[in-house]
């Protein structure tokens, strides 16, 4: 079944039918190990497929649902009050609700593990997913319930829409459901999904680009709240620094420049996650002493007596969910969330401390070693978070830097979402 068969615009309750049929087809051939009779594009879609052969590997059983453990009551109000998702409810309410109702769905907000944040729509299908476990608390991720649009946009990090038996598990074949990401404006952080879910029979293809939409209106709506929290936070820290000699900048949690004096003023800085008042070694400025301000944080920088230079870097690529490095010293630890081309660059890098060439890197990410600008550029702006702990001329970590590699438990789920050349080889042994 191609893409576009599923993703077209248009429908119609025979073609529903039918598509549903073919994909129970191919579902039957692919766990059989063989390919499916008809078309020669009766396969499945790439997003499908890529889904299916994690969740084989997870151990996932298709004839039976895993029991699920939902959420405590507490722990469920914790993570509601703790997500950014609760401020941008009234976009979803406003852009989803009304068609979920309208079309017997229900809408579905989880966090960036996939746990069910909120549950809300048609009261006849809200109580069919309470059958399947579908319900407040539940974990809704590929490992526990086999592919489905939540857990499959959290991998893919794309929206995704899982049409009857393009599920894996078979007591889900009779549902739809369309899902995207949402990401933190500020630096990019994964903060969970909005899904819209029902009956296979009552679906459209055109609701995954409503929920797309939906899901934009929303970040969109958080990046407005964090310019806002940065003016007032500019406004608070300009008398601060207008009278600060030397060197500094004021910053929100997130690192984000408000003002500076003394300095080319960057766009961001990067901090620790819980950063402490006191003396704290930054990649770019070295030493600093960090203070805080209303809603920020005020980084005198300056050089001590001795420039305490990072000793230790944990390269964390063991999580499906995304991937850290965290880098310490006589000055503290801070951490930082990569992308995935960074993890990438820093795997390959950790996995081979002799160094690497940029063509070398170029044949290690892409399969082709002339490939070394783009090399060098993701490099380049690497380096701003981490230029005190990588060398050049070979790539490398720095002489005297020891480097911890923490790597998933199985080879086959290391960064999951990686094409590159490296990486498969990592993850075959």
């Amino acid at each position: 079944m191609s893409d576009r068969a599923i993703d077209g615009a248009v429908w119609s309750a025979q073609d529903n039918r039918a598509t549903a049929h073919r994909l129970a087809t191919v579902h039957e051939a692919a766990l059989a190990g063989g390919t499916a009779p008809g078309e020669a594009g009766d396969a499945p879609r790439t997003v499908i497929g890529e889904s299916w052969r994690r969740v084989l590997v997870s151990g996932v059983d298709p004839d039976h649902d895993r029991p699920q453990t939902p959420l405590s009551v507490a722990e469920l109000e914790h993570r509601r009050q703790k997500s950014q998702l609760a401020t941008v409810l009234p976009v979803f309410h406003e852009g989803l609700l009304s068609a979920a109702d309208a079309a017997q769905q229900i809408m579905v907000v989880t966090d960036a593990e996939g746990r069910v944040l909120w549950r809300e729509g048609s009261a006849p299908v809200r109580r069919m997913a309470d059958r399947l476990g579908f319900d407040k608390g539940a974990d809704w991720t590929e490992g526990v319930v086999g592919t489905n649009a939540i857990g499959t946009a959290l991998v893919a990090r794309r929206p995704v829409l899982v049409h009857s038996a393009e599920h894996f598990v078979r007591s889900h074949h009779a549902w739809t459901c369309a899902a995207a990401p949402l990401h933190d404006p500020r630096d990019g952080r994964l903060l969970g999904t909005v899904d819209l879910s029902g009956p296979a029979p009552s679906f459209h293809p055109t609701t995954l680009s409503l929920v797309s939409s939906v899901a934009r209106l929303a970040e969109g709506e958080l990046r407005t709240r964090h310019h806002l929290s940065l003016e007032r936070l500019r406004s608070s820290a300009a008398p601060v620094l207008a009278r600060i000699g030397g060197r500094a900048l004021a910053v929100d949690p997130s690192g984000w420049v408000v003002g500076v004096t003394g300095l080319t003023p960057p766009d961001r800085v990067a901090l620790p996650k819980a950063p402490e008042a006191g003396p704290l070694w930054l990649p770019r400025y070295g030493m600093c002493a960090l203070e805080p301000l209303p809603g920020g944080w005020l980084i005198r920088v300056g050089r001590q007596e001795r420039e305490m230079r990072p000793s230790r870097v944990v390269l964390d690529v063991s999580g499906r969910d995304g991937s850290t490095v965290t880098v310490s010293g006589a000055a503290g630890s801070w951490s930082h969330e990569l992308t995935p081309r960074h993890a990438e660059l820093l795997f390959v890098l950790a996995a081979h401390p002799q160094g690497r060439s940029a063509a070398q890197l170029a044949r290690d990410l892409f399969g082709d070693d002339s490939r070394t600008v783009t090399v060098r550029a993701e490099l380049s702006r690497l380096r701003r978070h981490l230029a005190s702990v990588l060398a050049h001329r070979p790539y490398r970590f720095a002489d005297g830097v020891e480097v911890e590699l923490l790597l998933p438990p199985r080879p086959a789920h290391l960064l999951p979402q990686s094409l590159a050349p490296a990486v498969a080889a990592a993850r075959r042994g």
